[in-house]
Formats: structure tokens, sequence, C-alpha cells
């Protein structure tokens, strides 16, 4: 089911906040669990199964960890826990590109799987993971009530496409969590805008790419336009469902921790992925490098960790060479940022440490959008201008007049400075008088708006429900 539809958004989840907030305190936790198995099942039918024997694992190893603690037996059980995690996300998500590469080095004929890949299996893999990974360094308290981390794992606001919420960020409102009118509007009127960034800015931009795709008159300057779009695309699709999932969350009485802070104004690739997804740079962290040696180690180790950690970033997010590629891609412009240029840039105008990132950013989006290794190196050499294409072409200036106003959107909406000017003015007292009704009038016409394109069809899945 998805957030962007009409049977998400005027049934499913009218429903279960009504039933949600009907129900006493001590049927809450069971009322999300069992509607967050309906959202699930409804576009994943046995794959729940996976979901609940994924979540009964993580419980009984979680058990087994608390009660085994300060013997060999723990340890043993944490790895157990780790092995039956990463199997399952490996066997379903990775078998057929581990097949396809033995039967190329090979000249092997093992079959292909072909198994359909589990909606959000990346994403809940890693929440499983960091319970029984904190369980055993003892940073969480082992859950003894099935239905409360099943309702963790389950929770459908963030199951299928995150933000990854670590289990100690809910662990006690999982038991104790408290619902107000504020945070209830607070998180409605956030999730609209979240839709509306979806919706009207994403999947606009997303027609461009197709566009683009379908062309028979490319250019250089088309490829930088595609590039454009992608990298702002992928933006906005997946900050808006983070701000959906956030959102409903804090209506729940969840107070998930954010996942984007305008990314695209970073001077350095370091602090990109420091606004980027965040939540999944965080388990790397704790989980991977820290783990490592992180950089208390030789610069050759340091280095090593780096490459480790972000081609399992990569890997994490497809089983593509591409997406591997596109970690290196990343970890290289890190290490060159730690050893040398991070000095440059800091001495540089403001202006030359954007267009640095800027560059490094289009050019990785469309490593990460490509299709294959070598459609990834036509696509990056036509940017450069290979190929033999010209500089400009019909079909550039007709899509990128005809896109102008939502790539200009885009472009103004990828920076604070919405949320800053609306927050100058709302602490005028004229500004404070106009908001009381200019508000809820925003929201009404954007809900009709986006209503307006769900009836029409003009809407497509998350991009990241692929991961």
């Amino acid at each position: 089911m998805l957030f962007s539809s009409i049977s998400f958004l005027y049934y499913f989840l009218p429903l279960v906040l009504f039933v949600y907030f009907l129900v006493p305190r001590r049927a809450k936790n069971f009322v999300l669990l069992l509607a967050s198995l309906v959202f699930y099942f409804y576009g994943e039918p046995v794959y729940t199964l996976l979901l609940l024997a994924s979540t009964l694992s993580a419980y009984l190893h979680g058990l087994l960890i608390d009660r085994t603690r300060g013997t060999r037996a723990c340890r043993a059980f944490l790895w157990s826990s780790v092995m039956t995690s990463v199997a399952l996300l490996g066997f379903f998500k990775y078998s057929d590109f581990f097949i396809q590469n033995v039967n190329t080095l090979l000249s092997t004929r093992i079959p292909l799987l072909r198994l359909a890949l589990p909606i959000g299996i990346s994403f809940y893999t890693f929440q499983t993971l960091s319970y029984t990974i904190d369980v055993y360094r003892g940073d969480a308290k082992v859950q003894k009530s099935f239905l409360r981390l099943a309702t963790y794992v389950a929770l459908f606001p963030q199951l299928i496409a995150g933000p990854i919420v670590r289990y100690t960020t809910v662990e006690e409102e999982l038991s104790d969590r408290h619902h107000t009118t504020e945070n209830f509007a607070l998180g409605a009127r956030r999730f609209v805008f979240g839709l509306a960034k979806k919706v009207l800015i994403a999947d606009t931009l997303g027609l461009l790419v197709g566009d683009f795709i379908a062309s028979d008159d490319r250019s250089v300057a088309f490829y930088w336009v595609y590039a454009l779009a992608v990298s702002l695309q992928l933006y906005f699709d997946f900050s808006g469902y983070s701000d959906m999932a956030i959102s409903l969350g804090r209506i729940f009485g969840f107070h998930f921790l954010e996942n984007f802070n305008y990314p695209f104004i970073s001077k350095s690739i370091s602090e990109f992925w420091r606004r980027w997804h965040m939540s999944l740079g965080h388990w790397f962290r704790d989980y991977v490098y820290i783990p490592m040696g992180g950089n208390r180690v030789s610069r050759g180790r340091w280095i090593c960790n780096v490459l480790t950690v972000w081609m399992l970033t990569g890997f994490w997010h497809g089983a593509d060479w591409t997406f591997v590629l596109w970690g290196l891609y990343f970890a290289l412009f890190l290490v060159l940022e730690r050893l040398f240029l991070q000095k440059w840039l800091d001495r540089c105008p403001r202006v030359v440490s954007h267009l640095y990132v800027s560059l490094v950013i289009l050019v990785s989006f469309v490593l990460f959008h490509a299709n294959g290794l070598s459609g990834a190196a036509s696509d990056i050499a036509c940017m450069l201008g290979g190929g033999g294409l010209p500089l400009w072409s019909g079909d550039t200036a007709h899509y990128l007049s005809g896109y102008a106003p939502v790539l200009l959107l885009a472009l103004i909406g990828c920076t604070p400075w919405v949320k800053s000017t609306a927050t100058r003015l709302m602490s005028t007292k004229a500004g404070g008088r106009a908001q009381t009704f200019l508000e809820p009038l925003c929201t009404t016409l954007l809900v009709l708006l986006v209503t307006a394109y769900f009836v029409d069809g003009s809407f497509s899945a998350f991009l990241y429900f692929r991961f």
C-alpha cells in the first residue's frame, strides 16, 4: 500500500486513526501491529510471514543474549542473530546477483531463483540487527513482550522505506507514550507537505526523467538536465516519504529522528553525507565503521575501513555493481577530503565548494540511476561531451522550458530558504495572525491538489521501495 494513494489516505489511515484513539491505552500497540501487518499484507501477502519470522528471530535471540550475558554463549547467540538476519537479507535480495556473477566467472549455468524482493527488507533487517546488537552491548534492555517488539519492527509509517528507526529511539515510547492535539496537528501538517513533495515535485521530475530516456534527440546539456532531475527526484521522493513517516510517528506518539537536513547546501561530500539519509549513515557508523576501528587506526587501515563501509553502503541499496561502484565513488571523495581536499575547500570561496559538491552529486546519481555499468559509463561519457552528441538539441530546449517551473521550485525547495523565510514572517505580529488561516488553507489546498493527481493517476511508487 502506498502513502500516495486514495486507498491509504481516505480509507486505511482514517480507519486506523479512529480505532487507535478509540481503544484504551493497553490495546494501542495491538491496534498498531494489526494495522501494520494489514498494511504490509496488502502489498506483500506471502512475505508478511518473512517479516514475522525476522521479528521472532530478533525476539528469541534478544532473550537468549540477555539470559546468557557474561558467558561465551552470549556472544554465540549474538552472532547467530546477525547471521540469521544477514542470511535472510542475502537470500532474498542478493541470490541472483551472486549466481549471475558465478555463472559469468566460471561459465556455469546455475539457474536464477528469480525471487521477488520483499519490500522494505533492507530497512527492517537493519532494525532487528540494531536491536539485538544493542541488547548485547547493554545499550538497550531486552524486550520481553513480543507484541511490543513486533510493533517496533512492523510499525507501518517507517516499515517499507525507512527511516531506519533504532530500538533505543522508541524503547520507552513502546510502553508509555503521550498523545496531544498539538502533536496530531504538527504531524498532520507535515504529512501533507511530505505528500506534496513526493506527488507534486518528485513525480513530476520523474516524468522529465522518463521523457529524457524516451528521447531520440539528446545533447550534452540534456544529459545535465537529466542528472539534475534524477538528483532532485531522489531527494524529494525519499525526503517526502521520510517526512510522512516521521509525521505519522508523531501522530501515534513516537518521535523518530530526522533523516534529511538540506543536503544540497553542503560545502563538502563529508557534510553532504551528514545531511543525507542520516539514519543509514549513523547505522553504518555505529555498527560497522566504529567496530572496525573507525579512524583510530593507521592511515592504511582507516582507508580500508572507509572503502569497506561505503562498498557495503552501496551494496545495501541494490544487487548491482553500479551500486557498489556508487558507494566506492563516494568513498574516494571522503578519503581525499580527509587527506587534503577539506583544507583546500575551507579556504575556497563558498561558491567554489558548492560547485564541487554539486558536480560530484550530479554524477553520482546518474551512476546510481544507470542501467548497469555499461549504461553508467555511457551516461557519464555523454555528460562530458563524448558520444558525438551536440551541446544543444531541440528536445533539450523543449523539455527544459516545459519543466522549468518544477525545476525552479525543486531547486528552491531543497534549500532552507522557504522555511527560514516563513519562520521570519510568522514571527511578526501580522504574520502570526495570517498563519491562523493561511496554514490550514494551504494544507487543505495541497490535499485537494494531491487528490486530483491521485484521481488522474499522475503518481508513482516510491523509488526506495526497491531497497
